[in-house]
């Protein structure tokens, strides 16, 4: 009786790309692990579509093929360690974890970006040292998998990230903020927060305002209340307490909604065509941040709030996040209202809230 997965070895070696493809398909939906090392002398082959179903097939083998993957990736061939890492990526095996950690010292910055991808999979805290100098890597792709990696490592990582936000390069410090929010660790709001209001690099207060509300801890709202003063930093800092969701941020919230204290300059902005500053951006996103705290009391704040164009639609979309408590609103504007662009997001968030026309 004939092996299938025998002939679709030997036809790897076939003279004709497609014959060789197709072959490498067939042993990856076989996933016979007798294909590993037939399928990996294949990641030299010159054609393209004949490599990546061969990184297919590996991958969908799995774990039979992490270690002859392991041993690819101090392989001379560039192209065969770029493949290998790839693959370990996806499966993401411990057994390979020293094996990925001497790749994230490579020249070839494919195989060290997704060597940092998969140790932050795997969660090997070895790996953190070898990762930190990564998040100044010349190739934003490397750095960026590294700041994911170093998040997904978390506790074990947050001490090594509070400590890079002290580091001389801004690049360094840029990537552990976000690489900190991306942890979400309560300890990282401290150095955050001094962080905000020490380091003269804009760029890194604002990723810190950005990293304080993807944590989401209260601790930092009465400070975030104090930057929301920054012309610079309203935006984010609007945008960061609707994610934090504490209701003491809602008295700012609103006076920014409705345009008092507003700074006296504003830096202008690009927006269809029209001078749009950085102000508008705050005033339209304290109305979405309004509807993520949900505070009932500021339901006629967003109902004047559809008066401004500026405001208009993200002010509609925060009163479909009260659900039903907003209907009898809506409903009022319905009736009274002329202007058919108010009335247009009038009607498209009582749809949404599930009102129809008669139903009271």
């Amino acid at each position: 009786m004939a092996d299938s997965v025998l002939e679709q070895i030997a036809a790897l070696k076939d003279d004709d790309w497609a014959v060789r493809e197709d072959a490498a398909v067939a042993l990856g939906g076989f996933r016979d692990k007798r294909a590993v090392e037939p399928l990996i002398a294949v990641l030299r082959d010159l054609d393209r579509a004949v490599r990546e179903a061969a990184i297919a097939a590996l991958t969908a083998i799995g774990e039979p093929a992490v270690e002859p993957l392991g041993a690819c990736l101090r392989d001379r061939n560039l192209t065969v360690q770029e493949s290998a890492a790839a693959i370990l990526a996806s499966i993401g095996d411990v057994r390979v974890a020293d094996e990925l950690i001497a790749a994230l010292a490579g020249t070839d910055w494919v195989v060290r970006m997704h060597a940092a991808r998969a140790l932050g999979r795997i969660g090997e805290a070895r790996a953190i040292p070898a990762l930190l100098p990564l998040l100044q890597d010349k190739v934003k792709a490397v750095r960026e998998e590294t700041s994911g990696a170093l998040a997904r490592l978390g506790p074990a990582a947050v001490p090594v990230l509070v400590d890079a936000l002290m580091h001389a390069e801004w690049l360094a410090r840029l990537h552990a903020v976000e690489a900190l929010g991306k942890t979400k660790s309560p300890d990282a709001v401290d150095p955050l927060l001094r962080l905000l209001f020490n380091d003269r690099d804009s760029s890194l207060r604002e990723d810190a305002v950005r990293a304080l509300g993807d944590i989401g801890d209260a601790r930092a709202v009465e400070f975030l209340l104090t930057a929301l003063k920054e012309p610079g930093l309203r935006p984010l800092v609007v945008d960061a307490l609707g994610k934090i969701g504490d209701r003491r941020a809602v008295p700012a919230l609103v006076a920014v909604v409705q345009g008092t204290n507003r700074p006296e300059k504003s830096r202008e902005v690009a927006g269809c065509g029209d001078k749009w500053d950085e102000e508008m951006t705050a005033m339209a996103g304290a109305a979405h941040a309004l509807g993520q705290i949900r505070d009932a009391a500021t339901i006629p704040t967003l109902v004047a709030a559809l008066q401004n164009t500026v405001t208009r639609a993200e002010a509609a979309a925060a009163l479909v996040a009260f659900g039903q408590p907003a209907i009898p609103h809506l409903v009022s504007v319905l009736k009274n209202e002329q202007d058919g662009n108010i009335l247009f997001h009038v009607k498209e968030a009582l749809t949404q809230l599930g009102w129809r026309q008669g139903r009271v």
